[in-house]
Parts: C-alpha cells; sequence; structure tokens
C-alpha cells in the first residue's frame, strides 16, 4: 500500500510518499481502509521533531474509513462498518491501522471526507468550550485565526452557546467565513497597532473571559492583555513558534489570570470520554448545527503541499488528504 513516510525530521520536503507492507491488526484493532485523513498542525509538530518520534513512522493522526478486518476480540466493531477516529499515529495511508477503544462508529448522513476531517478538531473545540473553560451566554470570547480549521470550529460552539465571539483574521476573505460561523466582531490583525487595546475598546474596557490561542508566541502578550481579571487563556498550539518562558508574577499583576496547555489525549483519556465528545460533534453536523468546511483536498502522495499551504496560512477550514 503506499503511505507517506518520515525518515529524517525536516520541512515538508520529508514527507515520502511510499510503497509500505499492508499491516494487520492485531488483538483489539481495526485494519481500516482509508478513505480521507485530516492533516493538522500537529503533524507539523511531529514532522519537524518537535514532538519526537522514533524515526521512520508513518504520519497522520486522523482519518476515516471502512472496517476491513477485525482483531481478536473486538466486539463493538464489524468488516464493513464506517468508522473514524483521532490521535492515532499512522493515519497518512490507504491502510492504517486502528485500536478498537480509540475507533468511534460514524453516523448515517456524514461523508467520509467530513468524517476524517472532524474529530480531532472538533473535539478540541468541544473540549475548549465544555471543559477548559465552560463558555456561558453573554459572556465574551476571542478566537485567534477564527478563519481556520479550528477556529471555525470554536467560533460555531461558543457563538451556539451564547457568547459575543470577538475573532481575529487578516484578511477580507478570511473576516466573511468567521462572520458566517457567528463571530460577532472582527479584528483584522494586520491593520490595528494594538490587539489587546482593540480587544478592551470593544468591550468596554473589560477585556474577554477567555482567549482561544492556537498561533503562540505572536500572541500571547496581546492574549494575555486581553483578558478581564480572573480570565483564562488556553493556549492549544503554537503555530507561530512556542512561547517563551515568562514570569508567572505577571499573572498576578494582569489580574489574577489563569493560563493552561491543554491536549486533546487528556480530555479523551476514557473511553466514555471519548465517545461523549466524538459523539456530540457527530450529533451537531448531522442536525446541520456544526459545519465541517473542507477548506482543500490533496491527493495522499501530495501531503507536501497540504503541509506547505497549512503553515504558509493559505488556508481556510479543514484539509483533508484523499488516499483513492
Amino acid at each position: 500500500m503506499r503511505a507517506i513516510r518520515v525518515r529524517s525530521n525536516g520541512g515538508p520536503e520529508v514527507l515520502e510518499a511510499s510503497e509500505v507492507d499492508d499491516p494487520r491488526p492485531g488483538p483489539g484493532e481495526l485494519l481500516v481502509d482509508v478513505a480521507a485523513a485530516g492533516v493538522n498542525y500537529i503533524d507539523t509538530y511531529q514532522r519537524s521533531g518537535v514532538y519526537p518520534i522514533p524515526l521512520p513512522f508513518v504520519l497522520g493522526s486522523e482519518g476515516a474509513g471502512t472496517v476491513r478486518e477485525v482483531g481478536e476480540g473486538v466486539r463493538e466493531f464489524s468488516v464493513g462498518d464506517r468508522v473514524a477516529w483521532a490521535s492515532v499515529l499512522g493515519s497518512y495511508a490507504e491502510r492504517a491501522v486502528v485500536p478498537a477503544e480509540r475507533a468511534v462508529a460514524v453516523p448515517v448522513g456524514v461523508d467520509d471526507e467530513v468524517a476524517g476531517g472532524a474529530l480531532l478538531q472538533g473535539m478540541t473545540a468541544h473540549y475548549l468550550v465544555n471543559s477548559t473553560h465552560a463558555v456561558r451566554e453573554g459572556e465574551a470570547v476571542l478566537v485567534h485565526a477564527a478563519a481556520g480549521g479550528m477556529g471555525l470550529l470554536l467560533t460555531q460552539m461558543a457563538s451556539a452557546k451564547g457568547a459575543r465571539v470577538i475573532g481575529t483574521v487578516s484578511t477580507e476573505e478570511k473576516e466573511k467565513l468567521a462572520r458566517q460561523a457567528g463571530a460577532d466582531e472582527i479584528i483584522r490583525y494586520t491593520e490595528v497597532a494594538d490587539l489587546a487595546a482593540e480587544v478592551r475598546r470593544l468591550t468596554g474596557g473589560e477585556g474577554v473571559a477567555v482567549v482561544y490561542d492556537g498561533v503562540g508566541a505572536s500572541t500571547f502578550d496581546a492574549s494575555l492583555a486581553s483578558l478581564r481579571p480572573r480570565g483564562l487563556l488556553a493556549l492549544f498550539g503554537a503555530s507561530s513558534g512556542p512561547v517563551p518562558p515568562f514570569d508567572l508574577q505577571r499573572l498576578n499583576t494582569a489580574g489574577s489570570l489563569f493560563v493552561t496547555r491543554p491536549s486533546l489525549g487528556h480530555y479523551t483519556a476514557t473511553r466514555e470520554e471519548l465517545t461523549w465528545r466524538a459523539g456530540e460533534v457527530f450529533d451537531a453536523i448531522t442536525r446541520n448545527q456544526l459545519t465541517i468546511r473542507i477548506g482543500g483536498r490533496y491527493p495522499l502522495v501530495e501531503a507536501a503541499r497540504a503541509h506547505e499551504d497549512l503553515q504558509a496560512r493559505r488556508t481556510t477550514g479543514k484539509l483533508v488528504l484523499l488516499p483513492r
């Protein structure tokens, strides 16, 4: 089968389309014909070595497809079932081995591309607005990169809870997408000298209850400065680079602020929590309450181009690789 392997860490050019032996499922595992694999920022961290993984390895953490073979001891799934998964390495491939305990059934009416790109970002957005900070009606929240895959989901989910969503974007096209997703206010960060001052202007000087920041180094200071007293900065990614060490006393002087660096694994650690979050994401999709906007489709062999486009911020919405 074909798969995208990483033999050495580096830029998108290290992504290699290779012929590899077909995997076989072990006990408690599924062999799945991959219909679509989601492209996520965590893939770029693993590719570059920021998140070290023993070399060589097949990249990709998310996908959807049809069960081809069932390993010993699996009771919940059968051959022919449609399943999706997140946080399972090896998804940039024509076939993937997925632990049954990490797989979830794909509902009727959710197509393969949406299913393949819904869970990693969808469940991340779910835990951020429901668990990391339970968004309440009427409170102001700030979403960075509001037209990206994560930003659009966070905006939709926070807006559905009645929050006043302030989104940051770079272009008019991205502003339109963020507003369509439910953003009440938009800040084009390329056009303001002081982003935090603009946030405070929009909130009558108060600041926001929570900042959802997947950008990292280039937005961290403005994110802290945008918070109201006892507000929370949820730093869930670092697309612009990691945040340097900082003096914790800043949190005191700025108003007893909170900062957290959450990850999906800690919010889907049990089968019960995984199926709850995935079920709510898929249920919202089937009820047309949540839209997964596929912003780019790439043949599997063009994984490097997908990474280039993602990191150059040339894309909006979700990117998927199509093995067939």
